[in-house]
């Protein structure tokens, strides 16, 4: 059964930059740049047909390529600390291609994303961290910034069972294209 989600790529570029914040905090398990991504949808474990289903299904997306602007260095899980994460910037082109795959999967009978979604890559996985050396990380490498690309297309990856941070394999691509209005014959225009 595979495991699979939705997402947009890293470039290297920003991922080197990205990897530049990686060390000194204990408990930190950090992602490799490679494995930086901007989940969309987590789809789950799923068997083979679901998989195909999915993977044809995001083929009908159409949406223009996203500006993506990482801002924010911050953690995740609050008394708890479970990840260093960058955020995005949640901008509405951002927003409705993440929504529209979750409508889309829901049809397909996937089960509802119960978590608000805050685009961010995870730079790190927490383990015993405590708040206050998660604190004085965070404070010690305060503002950046911000970290601009174009996102071009989606994927498809796909994950072995592990407690994440990779590797993944892409197992299908969706561009992300301006569209062209056709003219329509005949037209004086």
């Amino acid at each position: 059964m595979p495991r699979l989600f939705t997402a947009l790529e890293i470039p290297f570029s920003v991922a080197d930059s990205l990897a530049s914040l990686r060390g000194g905090l204990g408990g930190a398990r950090w992602i490799d740049a490679e494995n930086y991504h901007i989940t969309l949808r987590f789809i789950g474990d799923v068997d083979d047909r679901f998989a195909h289903d999915v993977a044809h299904a995001l083929d009908a997306i159409r949406r223009p390529p996203l500006t993506i602007a990482l801002d924010q260095l911050d953690s995740f899980g609050g008394d708890k600390p479970r990840a260093i994460v960058v955020k995005a910037r949640p901008e509405p082109a951002l927003l409705e291609l993440q929504a529209e795959q979750e409508r889309l999967l829901r049809r397909l009978g996937a089960p509802a994303e119960t978590r608000k979604y805050v685009p961010h890559v995870t730079l790190a996985r927490l383990r015993g961290a405590a708040p206050w050396a998660v604190a004085s990380y965070l404070g010690a490498r305060g503002y950046f910034p911000p970290l601009r690309f174009e996102a071009a297309r989606f994927v498809l990856y796909s994950s072995r069972d592990s407690v994440g941070g990779g590797p993944y394999v892409i197992e299908a691509e969706y561009p992300l294209e301006t569209l062209k209005l056709a003219a329509s014959a005949g037209s004086a225009f």
